[in-house]
């Protein structure tokens, strides 16, 4: 018997990974990364605003994954994309301002699939042309780069896919089964972290410590803030019921 054998990953990790696609233009590159996903075992993709959806060119390319294509979430925005989710990696390939320290998508790969042991997670991929925006790129908690050529590092949409979904299948293989982590509060979802930066700008508009005539970069630094990795659900309730308190109203 081969004692090498690769430990059995935990399947129902994968069932926690979304693979969010933002504006894709070309229905093909939609096909090719559901096959991307399904090699790799994960099944759950979310199109924002796709030019062409469903296609038949997307199925053809899907090439035995129609069934990864037929549950494929649409949504018009990327907030419904990630409701739900604690956490979600963005994939770019450019350095962004504000924007928190970068991971190589081995590193990437290993952080959400650890921190799929508690909830839903996503990993973000940007337009075949343009890649994420600033504004897309904000709403995830951490981005990543693919250690590429750099004198040739672009990267067909459905190739960086099929990367980033080998490496997680890596990492959940190589870890096994996560052990049980007691004493954790639950993680705050997206919209949990939504909610509490509304409720931040708002308390301060009201307070006059914004100048909402020269803002300057208040809520993208709050965002940059929230987006360092682990905010519970019962401290976004606290911060929210301090922000309340001192506005004089509820939550």
């Amino acid at each position: 018997m081969n004692s090498n054998r690769p430990t059995m990953l935990d399947a129902s990790l994968l069932d926690r990974i979304r693979i969010v696609l933002a504006r894709p233009s070309h229905p093909g590159n939609i096909g090719a990364a559901a096959r991307a996903m399904k090699t790799m075992g994960l099944s759950r993709l979310v199109l924002v605003a796709p030019k062409t959806f469903p296609d038949p060119q997307a199925e053809a390319m899907a090439s035995g994954a129609g069934d990864v294509l037929a549950q494929a979430r649409v949504c018009q925005s990327m907030a419904e994309a990630l409701e739900g989710t604690i956490f979600a990696t963005a994939i770019t390939g450019r350095r962004r301002e504000l924007g928190v320290e970068p991971f190589w998508a081995r590193e990437a790969a290993a952080e959400l699939a650890a921190t799929a042991t508690a909830g839903d997670v996503a990993l973000v991929f940007g337009n075949e042309t343009a890649g994420l925006s600033n504004e897309e790129v904000a709403f995830c908690q951490r981005w990543a780069m693919i250690p590429a050529n750099p004198d040739y590092s672009s990267l067909n949409l459905a190739q960086a896919v099929q990367v980033l979904c080998y490496e997680l299948r890596q990492t959940l293989v190589a870890a096994g089964p996560p052990p049980a982590v007691f004493g954790a509060g639950e993680l705050a979802r997206h919209e949990d972290v939504e909610a509490l930066l509304d409720h931040l700008e708002r308390a301060a508009l009201t307070s006059g410590f914004l100048d909402p005539a020269s803002p300057k970069r208040f809520m993208p630094r709050m965002r940059r803030l929230m987006a360092r990795k682990g905010l519970e659900r019962e401290e976004v309730n606290i911060l929210r019921g301090l922000l309340a308190a001192l506005m004089g109203k509820t939550p």
